[in-house]
């Protein structure tokens, strides 16, 4: 009696968290006991957990030997869904049990689509690491897929994997796996188009003035970025995005490709756009607009050390400006570095200072996103360019020392940051898109929680859907006006690719 209680509640929280995560009022959790699902790969062992009166099966998966996994099907799954979301319920009865270990599972995914064969949209999902419970019998959900393309009506075979064989797993000891969700959900809303001329329309900059909504982006014939074909545009909204305004250009200068690399406002609230310029030579371009039609070059910084971006700014009260940047030639050489540049008159000149240099290319935070949290306090996310997960770098003296470590965001492929701090509830949002999956995520945290807890990331949320062509789309940027977040992204395939805007409700506690 005790267990099918505890397997409804189970049950009843998988809804209630579906509810708020996938925004989807209209379908019921799938629940897999343990009883429901059998041994796929290795030797897990189906047995009880108790504590007092309570008993529980559970598989548990070895902490320290590779390849065990355990399957169920998921009869036909609705017809009005168009994705599932899988989450998984583990706990642990180990003495050992503390929150200072992580441990790492994955779901590997497909369906058994009439007429084809049962590997039919098959997906190997990305190995999920999350810090264990401080003490035994505490029960945590696990989030291993947010958004996975369905067939509906069609049955779904779900296959989880603990994974003791690479670094995010660091707890030796077994754990317990009670239950697995599958939460049928809709699919977002649609992004808005801001510019689907024939072109390579790519890599958006998008920032609010005011009421008004800017997006800059970049086109040329290709992923190219030093063909004279490539100059920067501009487009202004006033409807969140619905309509926009003829295109104006920003930046055409013959003999050299330019593309927008990073935004921001300075201390009046102006725009100001960074542009990359590459031809005869390499500049890094800063320009100002007052109302997104018209743009003046303030700014060409000889800098010592030549970034391949200079990405957004932001504002830290005792230095004015700042724009962190990175540098390197993306080979396996020591040879990429990062760093912060700092103005004091708004934007005009500015001064800069390399944090980490002598890189491998697998240590090397690229195109990051900063706030400001007060009290010298600076988050900033990083993409990767090798995997496994963005990094996190912190600062809590303004600047002057920081630490970089890995996070345990891995949905991801070379996935740009874009960070809005909101100064009403105190929540950070991070946004990404995941290439190749063609899903635009958010995570939305506390900053407190995961400052010097970086593997603490909760889950991600699908908010936007674009092209599966891996390196067709991307490079999300986001901004806000009142409580509405709008994030920028393109998507297509080459020769023509769209820029686009997804509107979203920013995150409430």
């Amino acid at each position: 009696m005790m267990t099918r209680f505890f397997l409804l509640l189970l049950c009843l929280s998988a809804f209630l968290t579906a509810l708020v995560k996938a925004g989807d009022t209209g379908h019921t959790p799938i629940c897999l006991t343990a009883n429901d699902l059998s041994i796929a790969t290795g030797q897990p062992s189906l047995v009880r957990m108790s504590k007092g009166s309570t008993h529980i099966p559970v598989w548990s998966l070895s902490g320290g030997t590779v390849g065990q996994s355990v399957s169920g099907i998921v009869g036909a799954l609705p017809h009005d869904c168009v994705a599932v979301r899988v989450e998984i319920v583990v706990t642990t009865n180990d003495k050992e049990t503390s929150s200072e270990f992580t441990d790492a599972y994955r779901v590997h995914l497909a369906q058994m689509v009439d007429g084809a064969p049962f590997t039919s949209n098959y997906r190997l999902g990305k190995p999920v690491q999350t810090a264990l419970p401080p003490e035994p019998f505490f029960n945590r959900t696990i989030v291993l897929e947010t958004y996975y393309e369905v067939v509906p009506g069609a049955p779904l075979m779900v296959r989880i994997q603990r994974e003791p064989g690479i670094e995010a797993d660091t707890f030796t000891r077994p754990t317990g796996l009670a239950v697995v969700k599958v939460i049928p959900i809709s699919a977002p809303p649609e992004p808005h188009v801001v510019q689907d001329v024939s072109g390579y329309n790519s890599w958006p900059m998008t920032q609010a003035i005011g009421d008004k909504l800017v997006c800059t982006y970049s086109r040329g014939s290709g992923h190219t970025i030093g063909e004279d074909a490539r100059a920067v545009y501009a487009r202004t909204s006033t409807d969140g995005g619905k309509t926009w305004t003829k295109e104006t250009v920003v930046a055409d200068t013959p003999g050299y490709g330019e593309v927008t690399v990073g935004k921001g406002i300075d201390s009046t609230g102006a725009m100001l756009l960074w542009v990359r310029r590459i031809g005869k030579d390499w500049n890094h371009d800063l320009y100002r607009t007052t109302d997104g039609v018209t743009f003046e070059r303030i700014a060409t910084p000889e800098l010592e050390v030549q970034p391949m971006q200079i990405t957004d700014v932001f504002h830290v009260p005792d230095l004015g400006l700042v724009s962190l940047w990175f540098a390197g030639k993306y080979s396996d050489e020591p040879v990429h570095s990062w760093g912060m540049m700092t103005s004091t008159d708004d934007g005009v000149t500015w001064t800069q200072k390399t944090i980490e240099d002598g890189l491998l290319k697998k240590d090397w935070p690229t195109e990051p996103a900063a706030v400001y949290l007060g009290d010298g306090r600076i988050l900033g996310i990083a993409r990767t360019e090798t995997g496994p997960s963005q990094f996190q770098m912190i600062s809590t003296d303004n600047g002057e020392t920081w630490k970089r470590e890995r996070t345990n965001i891995s949905d991801i492929s070379a996935s740009t940051p874009s960070l809005i701090l909101d100064p009403d509830t105190g929540l950070l949002s991070n946004y990404y898109y995941e290439r190749g999956k063609g899903i635009l995520r958010r995570r939305v945290v506390d900053p407190e929680k995961i400052f010097n807890h970086p593997r603490d990331w909760p889950a991600s949320e699908a908010v936007g859907i674009g092209s599966t062509i891996a390196w067709d789309s991307g490079n999300a940027n986001a901004t806000t006006i009142g409580d509405m977040h709008y994030v920028s992204f393109y998507s297509g395939k080459a020769p023509d690719t769209s820029v686009m805007v997804s509107e979203l409700p920013a995150p409430t506690k």
